[in-house]
C-alpha cells in the first residue's frame, strides 16, 4: 500500500497524502505512537489532529492533510511521519 505523491488539496491551503488503496488506519495506535514521541495529538474520534511544524489531520482511511502551502515543507513533514509511523514510501502517480 504505497502513498502517492503529495498533491495540493482542493482549497489550495494544504497538501494531501493519499494511500492506494485506501485502508483502515488504527488511530489509537497512531495517537499512542506520536504521544510517546512527545507530539501533541487531538483525538476527534474519526480523525487525529497532529501538531508538528504545521497541523496535520490523519483520517481513518489513511489520508493525511498537511496544512502548508509549501510543497517542500509538506514533504518534510510527511517524511517525518513516515519514519515515526513506519509508513510506506511515496510513489509517482500514474
Amino acid at each position: 500500500m504505497p502513498y502517492y505523491q503529495l498533491r495540493v488539496c482542493s482549497t489550495g491551503g494544504a497538501f494531501e497524502a493519499v494511500p492506494r488503496p485506501r485502508h483502515s488506519l488504527d488511530l489509537k495506535w497512531v495517537r499512542e505512537k506520536l504521544e510517546a514521541e512527545q507530539i501533541p495529538v487531538t483525538d476527534a474520534r474519526v480523525m487525529l489532529v497532529i501538531r508538528l511544524e504545521r497541523e496535520v489531520t490523519v483520517s481513518r482511511d489513511g489520508r493525511m492533510l498537511i496544512k502548508s502551502r509549501d510543497s517542500a515543507e509538506a514533504a518534510t513533514i510527511f517524511a517525518r511521519l513516515q519514519r515515526l509511523l513506519d509508513l510506506p514510501e511515496v510513489v509517482a502517480e500514474d
